[in-house]
């Protein structure tokens, strides 16, 4: 794994265009096909995603 290719909520946030990286948690409840954190330190810690994942989850959204 690319660490270079991870991205956090924040960066999540902009990436969807939210206007709050909190808004990311709402995203994976209401899309269930949105990809799941590759690390999850569990409640209160950082979770991680592979952008280039979330890219093209995007990309399919937009079709």
């Amino acid at each position: 794994m690319d660490t270079d290719e991870l991205a956090d909520a924040k960066d999540l946030a902009l990436l969807l265009r939210l206007a709050h990286p909190n808004s990311v948690s709402t995203y994976q409840r209401r899309y269930p096909d949105m990809p799941r954190p590759v690390v999850d330190l569990g409640v209160g810690r950082p979770k991680l995603w592979l952008r280039p994942e979330v890219e093209r989850w995007l990309e399919t959204r937009r079709r």
